[in-house]
């Protein structure tokens, strides 16, 4: 049987005196879509910071295809990995975020190329190719010249999910990525969200788009407080759910 592509494990995270995690155990398969819903607060976000060690756990484990991530076994006991392990790490996890983050003074292309030319050392002229053909997987050929200023949100967020491609990742993170939108521009980037999911590609969304949840998810998660309420197939998470708190939050935004 295949091994989970993310794995954790007791995961645990402290802000201070604030407890945002509160022991998650998750697993998501290969080729799995996972959907997070729940109210503002709940810790969807830090779980996806946790994954990929934007925020180190306080304590639990995670594993990225098999691998510890944020530390290393050393005669027996666990030490922190260094930035650049850790950035070796986090390029097998693409993650897009609510803003886009994009590079402002760099075109769409070259927000595209940057990484696989800097992190992974590939020729100019074949992170390039590879550039524009996920700009067209993205339906953005015709603005790769183009700087983000002159694109839509959309356009922008789209460009975000072909730069996290071009690192070929093993599952692709998105933290509400269509949250920052105008309404008439979420459906172009879910549009390409789907795409992914058709081809096969592993993905933990954390959404407030409960129609894509519906749709796409292979399972959906319920968090509140800093914990897993719920979890199971859409079908059964959204139109019949067993803990009140779930209950209670799908009955406000359904």
């Amino acid at each position: 049987m295949a091994e989970p592509i993310i794995r954790l494990e007791g995961v645990r995270k402290r802000f201070g005196k604030l407890e945002v995690l509160r022991g998650i155990d998750l697993q998501v398969w290969p080729g799995e879509v996972v959907c997070i819903i729940g109210p503002s607060g709940s810790g969807k976000s830090t779980l996806l910071r946790c994954i990929n060690y934007l925020e180190k756990v306080t304590a639990g484990r995670v594993y990225v295809d098999g691998q510890l991530v944020g530390k290393r076994e050393v005669g027996g006991r666990l030490v922190d990995m260094s930035e650049r392990e850790l950035d070796r790490m986090r390029a097998q996890i693409g993650m897009v975020f609510q803003r886009f983050n994009l590079f402002p003074h760099l075109t769409a292309l070259e927000n595209v190329t940057l990484a696989p030319i800097q992190v992974k050392k590939m020729p100019r002229a074949e992170a390039e190719a590879r550039g524009m053909e996920l700009l067209r997987k993205v339906g953005l050929a015709d603005k790769a010249h183009e700087y983000p200023a002159r694109l839509s949100g959309g356009q922008q967020q789209r460009v975000a999910i072909a730069r996290a491609l071009a690192m070929e990742p093993k599952a692709m993170l998105f933290d509400e990525p269509t949250s920052a939108l105008d309404p008439e521009l979420v459906g172009e980037v879910l549009a390409v969200m789907k795409d992914l999911a058709r081809e096969g590609m592993t993905m933990v969304v954390v959404t407030h788009e409960m129609g894509f949840a519906r749709e796409v998810a292979d399972r959906v998660i319920f968090m509140d407080g800093g914990m897993i309420l719920e979890e199971g197939p859409p079908a059964a998470v959204m139109s019949a759910p067993r803990h009140p708190r779930t209950r209670e939050f799908l009955s406000k935004v359904l």
